[in-house]
């Protein structure tokens, strides 16, 4: 059984006395969790598969669950569902350690919150929208055009407006 307060920190020292080869895999379901950032992550459902390596702990997850992103056209929250894998390698000591600078710690208990965190970060949407068909915030008076239309129609700077005169006699 896991610690609610630190549901992604496991033992794993029975795998660092285990034959090369042998693994185990990790079932999670976070409800929430929040980071020191304020970031909130909710319905975290996903599976870890650490292996004994000759370097290390070869840990592959495969994690879902959702966030609150801002809208960049109409500034409103929305929920946002992410998918996410990764595959990192925890070294047993300095010379097997990689670009990560994952090591095992001496009490065997690592902790893949972070992991799990900075991956699931790394697919938020570069430019969040609530959803494809947004019509954004009216440039004149503010209004969010999805909940109401405020009457204010674009004004055109064209070369060409001079010509849509001509149409309206």
């Amino acid at each position: 059984m896991t610690n609610p307060r630190k549901p992604f920190r496991l033992n794993i020292g029975f795998l660092l006395n285990s034959p090369i080869g042998t693994y185990r895999e990790f079932e999670f379901y976070v409800p929430q969790m929040k980071d020191e950032e304020d970031l909130t992550f909710s319905e975290i459902n996903g599976s870890a598969k650490i292996s004994r390596t000759p370097q290390g702990l070869y840990v592959e997850g495969k994690f879902s669950g959702q966030t609150q992103l801002e809208c960049v056209r109409c500034l409103s929250e929305y929920t946002q569902p992410l998918q996410w894998d990764f595959a990192e390698l925890y070294a047993i000591d300095k010379r097997s350690e990689t670009e990560s600078e994952l090591l095992i710690p001496e009490d065997a208990h690592i902790d893949l919150q972070p992991l799990v965190r900075d991956f699931a970060i790394l697919e938020f949407p570069i430019k969040p929208l609530c959803s494809p068909q947004c019509k954004g915030l009216c440039p004149q008076c503010g209004e969010n055009l999805n909940q109401r239309d405020c009457g204010h129609r674009p004004e055109t700077d064209s070369p060409f407006s001079a010509l849509q005169d001509l149409l309206n006699t």
